[in-house]
């Protein structure tokens, strides 16, 4: 797929909390029925559970709502969540685009940041490619941090 030039992100509100939950429902049903985690409505909730707009940006492309990114400060380092992108525009580029942005202001503020990612989920081969290694894993979650560069 070409790469999307169009894309931006915005503060999210907490208007957008219904549709990124319906997004988070579509992004992550292969990897949570891989895994036998999928419930229709815990997908959800979870979502709804953390969501925090003041952490929270909404990826756009084209003026669209396309997905969403958190970043949550913690005593020692930010957790990247909430990372989702619609699946017909993943491997286009945004992603990257998004993720890098994000660890630029981390690497200025000198913050480490840490991730989970489901087990098998390709979201990982993203995260390695930006300098995220291994913490530690179990048979759902791999843990995983990046230091400032």
């Amino acid at each position: 797929m070409a790469p999307v030039v169009d894309w931006g992100t915005r503060p999210a509100s907490v208007a957008d909390v219904a549709p990124l939950a319906e997004l988070r429902a579509v992004v992550l049903r292969a990897d949570l029925e891989r895994l036998g985690r999928y419930d229709e409505e815990r997908v959800r909730q979870r979502l709804r559970d953390g969501f925090d707009p003041a952490h929270t940006w909404v990826i756009e492309v084209g003026g669209a709502l396309a997905g969403c990114v958190a970043l949550r400060p913690a005593e020692d380092a930010h957790w990247l969540e909430h990372f989702y992108l619609a699946p017909h525009l993943q491997g286009s580029g945004i992603g990257s685009g998004v993720l890098r942005d994000l660890l630029d202001r981390c690497d200025r503020s000198g913050v480490p940041v840490r991730l989970n990612v489901l087990q098998g989920s390709p979201a990982r081969r993203l995260y390695e490619r930006h300098g995220f290694t291994l913490v530690a894993e179990d048979p759902v979650d791999v843990f995983m941090v990046r230091t400032p560069t």
